[in-house]
């Protein structure tokens, strides 16, 4: 059996006069929903595959089809005689409009063979003519196939050959998605071979010299250099900088992407007619020093290179220019072109020099993207892309960027080797400054990829409704690095009498796996996230913002006035100093999770219009209607179970009241307000959900040591499967009746913190809260048996998917913030956990 080899993403066209065989051939090869069918669109536009009048209508939804399937980057079949060069022209141009390889295969068994199979068929009545003409074209077209535009063809004649035949689906070269790294990325060299001999040095790699002492390879035993392109022209020693990059590839050691100055040089080595500029006449000199032998591997490995690189499951584009997210991964002549020159706009500037398109403001890609091609004094990151081109030749530097690690490694120039057209200094595009959002940045659907939870979507009306939000209440971006998820309760207890009880957290968790758990006290506050900086003017400098940091809201309110703000800031930097946390993380900021008391601190109004005005009509209105029914029954009248209603509801009010009146205790500024962290998000460079919450809790307890006035302390208890008894004990004497143990109730978290299971990520943790907290959340009455009954049935399957779906987009956005990516790349997530507030799930819950 023979195998036919096409490329994984391409558009398939099959070619053939009818009867040749082409949907059984589609059908045996090919997906169902990767083929489609001329004969089907008809039937989807007439309702008779056969209807030749339906013709132009069905192929303009063919059409249509296949392009939605390559913009997705699905290979695409396409199953219809093609027989004609008008057919086939447009498939081709539709293959290039999405930058994918167009293949041909062609079926041509026997013309009998074709008239045979139509003959069997009693919906084809055409006759033999119409298949003898299909025919005829077919050869007549059959040599300029690849004329036409066609990258590969193959003819298929041999009716064995055909029903024996394999097909095999060939990863594109530039698809490298199965290299994870690390790698370190080098920019333009431009034949500066002692700075780049020195700059792999600096990254940790070995060199290998020759009997002549030149380097000829450099391994490291953990990592691979990538090259952006630009090795040759202008520097003193282009043939050094490619024997020593050849050998890095050869050896596995490197990969390398050329650049528009290999693309002119090999023009060149073959004779072709170039402009000799631009230091190509100083290469080729060099090269004339050299043996043939040398000269001809150098032009073999040019001639080899790959446009571009998709590395690390697609996070990671290496290519000469930069590329624009729908050409990555792709195969095309124009997408060759793109990663050679770039986009020029048309014009020159005042140096003579094409006026690039600044693509990379416009990039909202999730792979990072790593090129060259221009050079800049420094190299900067623009929306998840960044321009390693520092002009070493040019006595700037030679940069490299370690991935992941998204560090920046430089060696300055010995010297300048070639006067610029431009000086370093002078802008080449117009940028995008970093810190300004646009409104395209957050409006319409959109789809955000998650480390730790995959592509999550944002409806467009999800957008909108945060929009309001943000736009109106929230402070400023560039201080809203994050935004707490929702937190699913526990399932529903069988406990008489309780709606959530503790046995249900451990049953959950020990259910996935997951039996290490802590037990930590829920405090009745409000959420607050605080960035915290060292010193007055980190604020400015980190995050482009005037100030000493934030704390906001779960909807990224700022719970006090600017000055207020300030002063609580100005208290809570000095007792994380005293406790050494900064010193400790080695940052000038942090960012912290934790709970602001009093609960009336942020909810004075709903206290005051909602919870207290709910307590005032009870106090006020029940007492005399339990009056008057105990007069009517002294009086003989049978109202004895309404007196009993009444009584009950008099005494659920007292307690409602109660309750609400637990979590509040007067304020004036600052005075009586407290903080209660429990966990470090992030600080410059580094985030801290892999860290247990033992560790969190203890920087908590150093605060609390340090500030005892202001840090209140979390309390916890740490159980695992064999101590549930004593989690249950404990919940018990925080929520039971009577003094202290009133409290709210307790999260349960998996002690390790972020926790990953066969099924996916763990609930981040499960709030169990007390019988009289819930009657905050459910009315005074809740507790009453028609009224229990009927709460007890409560679907958390969606605020449980919220819950993960939100702390995802959470974690995403701490990593970009640790990162210092740009402002839309961590804006996007906190307002994804904004927009998906907006689902309608039962608030209660």
């Amino acid at each position: 059996m023979s195998e036919l080899e096409i490329p994984s993403l391409c558009l398939v066209v099959l070619v053939g006069a009818s009867g040749s065989g082409k949907s059984t051939f589609a059908r045996k090869h090919f997906l169902p929903t990767e083929v489609i069918s001329s004969d089907f669109c008809r039937g989807l536009v007439s309702d008779d595959e056969n209807d030749q009048a339906a013709t132009k209508d069905a192929f303009e939804v063919l059409n249509f089809i296949a392009g939605k399937r390559l913009a997705a980057g699905r290979l695409t079949v396409i199953d219809a005689t093609n027989v004609q060069p008008d057919a086939r022209k447009e498939l081709v141009n539709l293959a290039r409009e999405h930058d994918v390889l167009p293949v041909a295969i062609v079926l041509d068994p026997p013309e009998r063979v074709c008239i045979e199979r139509t003959e069997q068929r009693a919906d084809r009545t055409f006759g033999a003519k119409v298949i003898t003409r299909q025919r005829s074209q077919l050869k007549r077209g059959l040599r300029s196939l690849k004329r036409e535009g066609f990258r590969t063809v193959h003819v298929l004649s041999d009716v064995d050959e055909i029903d024996a035949l394999s097909i095999g689906r060939t990863r594109l070269f530039n698809d490298l998605r199965d290299q994870t790294g690390p790698f370190d990325v080098i920019g333009d060299v431009h034949g500066c071979r002692p700075e780049l001999e020195q700059l792999l040095t600096e990254l940790g790699y070995t060199l290998t010299r020759d009997d002549a002492g030149r380097p000829v390879d450099a391994d490291h035993a953990d990592r691979r250099a990538v090259f952006v392109g630009d090795l040759v022209d202008r520097g003193p020693d282009s043939p050094g900088v490619l024997r020593l990059v050849m050998g890095m590839v050869a050896n596995g050691h490197a990969y390398c992407v050329p650049g528009n100055h290999e693309d002119k040089l090999l023009r060149a080595l073959r004779g072709k007619n170039v402009k000799i500029s631009h230091g190509l006449e100083t290469t080729l000199e060099q090269l004339a020093l050299e043996p043939q032998e040398f000269r001809d591997e150098v032009e073999a490995f040019i001639d080899g290179l790959i446009s571009h690189y998709v590395f690390d499951g697609g996070k990671l584009v290496v290519s000469h220019a930069g590329l624009v997210e729908r050409m990555h991964g792709r195969a095309s002549g124009r997408v060759r072109s793109f990663c050679l020159y770039g986009e020029t706009t048309g014009e020159t500037d005042e140096f003579g020099l094409p006026v690039r398109y600044p693509w990379a403001n416009d990039y909202r890609g999730r792979a990072t993207v790593v090129y060259g091609h221009t050079p800049t004094p420094e190299p900067e990151w623009i929306n998840n892309t960044i321009c390693l081109d520092t002009g070493c030749v040019f006595g700037g530097s030679l940069t490299a960027l370690r991935y992941p690690e998204r560090e920046l490694v430089s060696i300055r120039a010995a010297e300048e080797y070639y006067a610029p057209a431009k000086p370093l200094h002078v802008a080449t595009a117009p940028t995008r400054e970093p810190d300004v959002l646009e409104l395209t940045d957050v409006t319409g659907r959109r789809v955000i990829e998650t480390a730790t939870h995959g592509r999550l979507s944002i409806r467009a009306e999800q957008a909108g409704a945060a929009l309001e939000v943000m736009s109106r209440f929230a402070i400023d971006p560039r201080f809203l690095l994050y935004l707490p998820p929702t937190m699913s309760p526990v399932a529903t207890s069988p406990e008489p009498g309780l709606l959530e009880h503790p046995r249900q957290a451990f049953e959950t968790y020990r259910a996935q796996g997951v039996t290490e758990l802590v037990c930590e006290e829920k405090h009745m506050g409000s959420r607050a996230v605080v960035l915290l900086t060292r010193d007055d003017d980190v604020a400015e400098k980190r995050f482009g913002l005037a100030g000493r940091g934030a704390i906001h809201t779960r909807t990224g309110r700022s719970f006090f006035e600017p000055d207020l703000t300030d002063e609580l800031l100005l208290r809570l930097r000095a007792v994380a100093s005293a406790a050494g946390v900064f010193e400790e993380l080695d940052t000038p900021w942090l960012l912290l999770d934790a709970e602001l008391l009093p609960w009336s601190a942020k909810a004075e109004d709903l206290l005051r219009n909602q919870y207290a005005a709910v307590g005032a009509a009870a106090r006020t209105s029940l007492p005399a209607a339990t009056a008057a029914l105990r007069s009517a029954v002294a009086a003989g009248l049978d109202v004895g179970d309404l007196l009993a209603t009444m009584e009950s509801r008099t005494a659920n009010a007292a307690k409602f009241t109660d309750a609400y009146r637990r979590y509040c205790w007067p304020t004036d500024g600052l005075d009586g307000v407290r903080l209660a962290p429990f966990q470090v998000l992030a600080s410059e460079g580094t985030t801290y959900q892999d860290r247990p919450h033992a560790w969190h809790l203890g920087v908590a307890d150093r605060m609390v040591a340090e500030g005892p006035e202001l840090i209140t302390p979390t309390r916890r208890l740490f159980v695992d499967a064999d101590n549930w008894d004593d989690g249950i004990a404990w919940w018990e004497e925080l929520t039971g009746a009577g003094g202290e143990g009133q409290g709210e109730g307790m999260v349960v978290k998996p002690a390790a913190n972020l926790t990953r299971t066969p099924k996916g990520l763990a609930q981040p943790g499960l709030k169990v809260r007390g019988q009289e907290y819930l009657r905050l959340i459910y009315g005074p009455d809740y507790t009453d048996p028609a009224n229990f009954t009927r709460l007890r049935d409560r679907n958390l399957g969606h605020k449980r998917s919220l819950a993960l779906r939100e702390y995802a987009l959470g974690l995403e956005s701490l990593d970009r913030a640790a990162r210092a990516e740009p402002l839309w790349r961590i804006h996007e997530c906190t307002f994804a956990v904004l927009a998906l507030e907006s689902e309608p799930i039962d608030p209660r819950l």
